[in-house]
């Protein structure tokens, strides 16, 4: 499986934004509290445990217990909040996002490729 770095404070996703300049960057939103999410979650994971893209970094925010980190992506980004939601970070810049059921095995094979 990839490894997935939880992001818990604003300056530890600033860096990994950052490194996107050398490193795409695929953030996970989830909320602990959503059904929908939790499904959105076991898709991300499943992903991650089967051949997932090594040319990628990734994160997780969990979207309650650290407001201000997905607050901040949605800013940073310029994109609505949405959780769940993966956003696809290339040279600082979002370059592919989807939000809900949208998020499948698939949509990040596809995405990721």
């Amino acid at each position: 499986m990839a490894s997935v770095t939880q992001m818990t404070t604003t300056d530890q996703l600033q860096e990994a934004l950052n490194h996107t300049t050398q490193k795409p960057l695929l953030v996970f939103k989830h909320s602990t509290r959503c059904p929908i999410s939790a499904g959105a979650y076991n898709e991300f994971k499943s992903y991650l445990e089967s051949n997932p893209s090594e040319d990628v970094d990734y994160g997780l925010v969990y979207v309650v217990e650290n407001r201000d980190v997905s607050n901040a992506v949605a800013e940073s980004l310029q994109l609505k909040h949405e959780s769940p939601q993966v956003i696809l970070v290339k040279n600082g810049e979002p370059i592919w996002n989807t939000s809900h059921s949208k998020i499948t095995v698939s949509s990040l094979r596809e995405a990721l490729s």
